[in-house]
């Protein structure tokens, strides 16, 4: 048998195997675990003290600061945006097996520098769109080099517990991210980008501690495949070799409906809660009707300056708040089951919760509905990694991992596009104050002169009715839920390929092992 078949048929017969106890699984990680999970916390706090707000700062008049575009324009800046960062790491991947994962870290966190400083400098739609590339770019380069080095300092025994924890750990820059986010933009839009920019510079202090796991390993293949003693396929022949194999492809593909249904949560609800959600009715239960003066509660929370509304990024922000405070709990449920059946309960959950969003307008609804996605995100995304790295031969843990970001990437990209485009068309405020602006009395030519972001404020002003009646109205006579049920139809037919594909997995790394 060849190494190349041995290595695989290897994986795939630790794709279930039995995960040690909680204390043991804790005890058994490593020093260079703990150094990854703090680089990703540092990387995810910079990143989505962009990505939370990004959304809002598409929207947002260019009179406040902001890009004044379209949910429509803004897709296309997501669909490249979620191409490259997703499609990148399968070649990234290959290089940091082959170079190092300490110097694709270095290199990724350079180009992440840049791209915030790009979006703080040049605060325009081109502008943004260069930095949204750049920083793509970045993470595509950062993603395989972490997530290769976890695969190969932990062991198959700990790692549904390795993952939950390191998802944990990145939660804890992604709720961290938004709160700062929130602070920064309250001042100007370009704080948010200059704050990202010095905080992804902790990651170089970080590298000075940072030590390769299996290093010696590789310089020694390295070594090897110079002599001649040792040949091997262009990183192109060999990455395709290795996505021919059938439960390879067959997984990429069943997964690509998972990601389109999981990004829209955080591409379109921000739009979602801005424009349609009442979380005046959460301040009132938490603090009473005059809200909250508290600077301490309004910073964490993410509140409105008078403390009577929570703005979007910090609804959005229990997510990775549940996540950062419970993964370690839900890695070890998860544990208790097939990486397949825990996937399959995640992508329900997760469905359940984009049904409720578009059932009501609600705050304490739109509460429910993120927590339960979360507890679905826990049971599901952490193991989409694991799975994968479990089943990659030895010499292609990053490769893999690589990989694992191709129904990522058809995913995010196809619903980068068509998430915020069918948000146009059946949830836009915006888009609906337009049409009413027009059957109230206002002409064509002065609606269509409102620069975009402003047709509810102008709506306000010519009605003279309260903000919160005129949204429900609109609400009331537009089926505002529909871009929830698709999304939600989306996630039911991602269960049932997830499910089907477990059973497939388990026949055939039975019969591999026999």
């Amino acid at each position: 048998m060849s190494e190349k078949r041995k290595d695989s048929e290897q994986g795939l017969a630790v794709v279930n195997v039995k995960q040690l106890g909680f204390t043991a699984a804790i005890v058994t990680l490593g020093y260079v675990f703990w150094i990854c999970g703090a680089m990703e916390m540092v990387e995810r706090l910079a990143f989505y003290g962009v990505k939370a707000v990004a959304t809002l700062y598409a929207k947002d008049p260019v009179s406040n600061g902001g890009l004044g575009i379209t949910m429509d324009e803004f897709g296309t800046v997501l669909m490249v945006w979620a191409f490259i960062q997703s499609l990148l790491p399968v070649v990234t991947g290959g290089l940091s097996d082959r170079y190092g994962y300490k110097e694709t870290l270095f290199v990724s966190t350079v180009v992440k520098i840049c791209a915030y400083l790009v979006m703080a400098f040049f605060p325009s739609y081109w502008g943004f769109f260069a930095g949204a590339m750049l920083l793509a770019t970045g993470t595509a380069i950062f993603k395989p080099g972490i997530q290769g080095t976890l695969v190969n300092a932990t062991k198959p025994e700990n790692s549904s517990m390795a993952w939950g924890i390191f998802y944990q750990t990145v939660n804890i820059g992604g709720f961290m991210g938004p709160l700062v986010a929130g602070f920064m933009r309250k001042m100007d839009w370009s704080n948010v980008f200059f704050a990202c920019a010095g905080i992804i510079c902790l990651n170089f202090f970080l590298l000075l501690a940072y030590k390769e796991p299996g290093k010696a390993e590789r310089l020694e293949r390295a070594k090897a495949y110079k002599d001649g003693t040792l040949s091997r396929e262009s990183l192109v022949s060999e990455s395709l070799h290795e996505l021919a194999k059938p439960h390879v492809w067959v997984y990429l593909a069943i997964f690509s409906g998972f990601w389109f249904m999981f990004n829209a949560l955080f591409d379109v609800l921000p739009a979602h809660i801005d424009d349609w959600v009442d979380t005046s009715d959460i301040v009132k239960t938490l603090f009473g009707s005059g809200g909250t003066d508290s600077a301490f509660i309004k910073f964490f929370i993410v509140m409105s300056d008078d403390g009577t509304h929570i703005l979007p990024e910090g609804m959005l922000n229990l997510n990775a708040g549940l996540i950062m405070l419970t993964c370690f709990i839900f890695a070890y449920i998860g544990g208790r089951f097939r990486a397949t059946t825990s996937m399959v309960i995640g992508t329900l959950l997760a469905t359940v919760a984009l049904f409720l969003s578009g059932y009501s307008s609600a705050g304490w609804v739109s509460v429910g509905a993120i927590l339960i996605f979360s507890v679905g995100e826990m049971l599901s995304s952490p193991k989409f990694s694991e799975f994968i790295g479990n089943f990659a031969p030895a010499d292609k843990k990053a490769m893999y991992l690589g990989f694992s970001q191709i129904p990522l990437a058809i995913g995010w990209t196809l619903e980068g596009k068509f998430g915020p485009m069918l948000y146009g068309i059946y949830a836009s405020k915006d888009n609906f104050s337009r049409v009413m602006l027009e059957e109230k009395g206002m002409s064509a030519g002065d609606v269509a002169a409102i620069p975009n972001g402003e047709a509810f404020t102008e709506l306000v002003k010519y009605t003279g009715e309260t903000p919160r009646a005129l949204t429900d109205l609109l609400y009331s006579t537009h089926s505002v839920g529909t871009v929830w049920y698709i999304m939600g139809c989306i996630g039911i037919l991602s269960a049932v390929g997830i499910a089907i594909y477990g059973r497939w997995i388990l026949t055939l790394a039975k019969k591999k092992v026999s």
